[in-house]
């Protein structure tokens, strides 16, 4: 008995101090941690946060409400280019890709799909609230903290638009960038470039196909649920053919100033207040070239022809975003001078973009995307 005593009685301090510190971490988060029998909800109020410029010096402050910007998209549609473009601009800054934010996503999708889970969460008095509250706080501490802070700060997890709706729940004044592509041309990307993505079998352009007809209906359902108000699809190939038409109907909608730096974003790589790059990123070594031609049509002739006579059947979603299915090669339209340009530079000048790659130590094996990286056939967590 008296060592049963004793033990409880070492047990006794041990607990005390980790639910001091669980409710510290709730009152830092500034999350609703419980309720007062005979009155009101009691809520603990954060401080402000804030970061400040490491080279302006500026105070920059954020929260769950300021308006923050969302790139979403199946991987190896222009999400990076978007983001580039933005991340040119002085007022805006995206980063490179977390890879944490989908997953603690997955992870709440996974919790509201399991009863058990559910059950023992109500249980312990955690409420959606509280969950909420943390998941947003988490969210937005990686956001505001993971690279330069800006007057707008912008995500580049593609997959986070799969959740779009919920992410409103937690961002009610978010918006998101849809950026859509010919299936076809993402598809051989993905298995030309070798990204790895939960689902998709590099081996089989029909199986890849019928994949990413799955995910991309699944986010243009989200994006229409939202509604035009709060996101945005831009065609990946019209943002390359008229860059300056697309910028400016994206900075409208954002309710961003105009700044010809998005027309120069590789003027800016690496540069304070630019355009950072990843190493780990399979298209840092694209965008640090200029807007082009070079990837629109690399994917004809790529397919097999068996795959390409079933194209509709196999993905009806390129008719639904304005594809012709039976086109082969496509017509996406005529560049703009610029762009025309530009592709002539890029093509005649191979190895000085070579060396500009080498320069920014772009050499490394970059990684693809990880099982847990993707929640586009994440089964929901086991009881």
């Amino acid at each position: 008995m008296s060592l049963l005593s004793s033990r409880a009685g070492r047990k006794g301090p041990i607990l005390c101090f980790i639910a001091l510190l669980f409710v510290f971490a709730l009152y830092h988060l500034g999350i609703i941690c419980g309720t007062d029998k005979n009155g009101p909800t009691v809520t603990m109020l954060a401080k402000e946060k804030y970061v400040i410029g490491p080279f302006d010096h500026k105070t920059y402050t954020y929260d769950r409400y300021m308006p923050l910007i969302f790139i979403g998209g199946v991987p190896r549609s222009g999400t990076t280019l978007m983001r580039a473009m933005l991340d040119a601009h002085p007022d805006v800054r995206c980063g490179q890709e977390t890879r944490v934010i989908p997953r603690i996503l997955q992870m709440k999708m996974h919790w509201s799909k399991s009863e058990r889970e559910n059950l023992r969460l109500t249980e312990a008095g955690i409420s959606k609230d509280v969950i909420d509250s943390a998941i947003a706080a988490f969210c937005l501490e990686i956001i505001a903290r993971h690279a330069e802070p800006a007057a707008r700060l912008c995500n580049k997890d593609p997959l986070t638009l799969k959740m779009g709706s919920y992410m409103l729940e937690l961002f009610p004044n978010a918006k998101f960038i849809f950026m859509v592509r010919d299936g076809r041309a993402t598809v051989h990307s993905i298995i030309s470039r070798k990204v790895t993505i939960t689902g998709f079998d590099l081996t089989s352009y029909r199986q890849s196909l019928i994949r990413w007809n799955h995910a991309i209906s699944a986010m243009y359902g989200q994006c229409r649920e939202v509604g035009s108000e709060r996101c945005l699809m831009v065609p990946y190939e019209q943002l390359v053919l008229h860059p300056r038409q697309w910028m400016k109907k994206i900075l409208h909608f954002l309710d961003v100033p105009w700044n010809e730096s998005v027309m120069h974003h590789e003027e800016f790589i690496n540069k304070p207040g630019g355009v950072p790059l990843s190493k780990v990123e399979r298209s840092s070594d694209q965008i640090i070239k200029p807007v082009n031609l070079e990837a629109l049509t690399k994917w004809v002739g790529n397919i097999p022809d068996d795959v390409v006579r079933e194209m509709p059947d196999i993905a009806p979603m390129l008719s639904v975003l304005g594809y012709d299915p039976y086109a082969n090669p496509p017509v996406y339209g005529a560049p703009d001078s610029l762009v025309s340009d530009n592709t002539r530079r890029v093509l005649a000048d191979g190895e000085v973009w070579a060396a500009k790659a080498r320069q920014f130590d772009l050499r490394v094996k970059p990684i693809g995307l990880s099982n847990e990286d993707d929640t586009t056939n994440a089964p929901p967590a086991n009881a």
